[in-house]
């Protein structure tokens, strides 16, 4: 199975350029199952039923978020109704939304998506390994699911480099976001797991981390209050992962950054 995972879509450049090159991705690289990450994709903060409309026309199978899922206050309403868009699996029980699910890909296949979020300098929510467990417990791959992706999402590499190796062997991918840079590490684990510490936003790369750079800055600058951080709005770049997974097994036999457009490197996983 060919899958691409997108990473964390800022604001309108980042949208821009899922809908300019994830239609054609998907065709040239024959892919079976696209997932998005669309945690800042709303203005850099949050995103909203339109735009997860607008990422499904585009190619996008899931949606993943993270931490700025609940930006958008209208999602809390909408995300019980859209078994496609992802909120951390390791919020407490009872929050609105799910944070894994089964999701068809052609031929009959099933993929599994599960969506944990780091604690370390994040959020104290509930254990993402246990969380992971849970779910991994009624679900083995290549038995009862042909692949299965993990979309970590944390700050620090540490945490998600143990996750990684934690579930080396027993899923498909370990993909890494929040960050906004991409990382080096692309690989497959002694195990057969793929895996990148993270995948790096699309979005505008003139920017800090996405953000206006001017505004951004003079917080580190000045240390005083600023205004609202705005989304850079230049040219942005699609970085994405590409993993390949083997039919028997699920496990990768390929894996490779994906960056295109924009201002980084264009670099290409075949």
């Amino acid at each position: 199975m060919k899958i691409l995972i997108c990473g964390d879509v800022v604001g309108k450049s980042g949208r821009q350029a899922i809908d300019d090159h994830l239609p054609e991705l998907r065709r040239n690289l024959e892919l079976d199952f696209v997932i998005v990450n669309g945690e800042n994709a709303a203005h850099g903060f949050g995103i909203t039923d339109a735009i997860c409309e607008g990422f499904y026309a585009a190619g996008a199978d899931v949606i993943t978020t993270g931490n700025h899922v609940w930006d958008q206050r209208e999602i809390i309403g909408y995300i019980d109704k859209d078994p496609k868009l992802l909120r951390p699996i390791n919020y407490p029980t009872g929050t609105p939304g799910v944070g894994s699910g089964i999701f068809q890909a052609p031929g009959g296949r099933r993929v599994l998506v599960i969506h944990p979020m780091c604690r370390l300098f994040m959020d104290p929510l509930d254990d993402p390994f246990a969380a992971v467990e849970n779910v991994l417990a009624n679900h083995r791959l290549g038995r009862t699911v042909d692949a299965i992706v993990v979309d970590v999402h944390g700050e620090a590499t540490s945490e998600k480099q143990s996750m990684g190796h934690v579930l080396d062997g027993r899923v498909s991918m370990v993909a890494g976001t929040h960050t906004h840079v991409p990382t080096a590490d692309t690989q497959i684990l002694p195990g057969g797991t793929a895996y990148q510490t993270d995948i790096g936003m699309t979005g505008d790369y003139d920017s800090v981390i996405g953000m206006k750079k001017e505004l951004a800055s003079a917080r580190f600058v000045t240390k005083m209050p600023q205004g609202r951080l705005e989304p850079a709005d230049g040219e942005a770049t699609l970085c994405a992962v590409y993993v390949e997974t083997d039919n028997a097994s699920g496990l990768a036999k390929r894996v490779g950054a994906l960056r295109l457009g924009g201002r980084l490197k264009e670099e290409w996983p075949l």
